[in-house]
């Protein structure tokens, strides 16, 4: 099943994007942008950049647990995963990731 960006509109009326393994699962969520234009450049940036492994920032919390951070080519970074038991489960959402991002359909759900 092919991946799926989803637009929403946070409380604070600020935009975001999430994208979504065939499963439904989120694999990536963006940081919130000002305007529309931004938050559909973001999810250009995530197709482009999430090709390279190099892109993919891989970290460690406090309680141990892991994520990773995928950043533009100028260090910003463009969305965070969620937090994984394991570094092996946080390898599999990288490589979930370089799958279905490049060939994901949008959906808007800003209502």
């Amino acid at each position: 099943m092919a991946g799926k960006f989803e637009i929403k509109k946070s409380k604070n009326g600020k935009e975001y994007f999430v994208l979504k393994a065939g499963n439904g699962q989120v694999i990536l969520q963006s940081e919130q942008y000002e305007s529309h234009a931004a938050c559909t450049n973001g999810i250009e940036s995530v197709r482009k950049n999430s090709q390279s492994e190099q892109r993919f920032e891989e970290k460690q919390a406090k309680d141990g647990r892991t994520y990773f951070i995928l950043k533009a080519t100028n260090g910003q970074a463009i969305g965070q995963s969620q937090m994984y038991k394991s570094p092996r489960g946080m390898r599999n959402g990288i490589d979930s990731v370089r799958r279905h991002a490049a060939d994901a359909s949008v959906s808007d759900l800003r209502v």
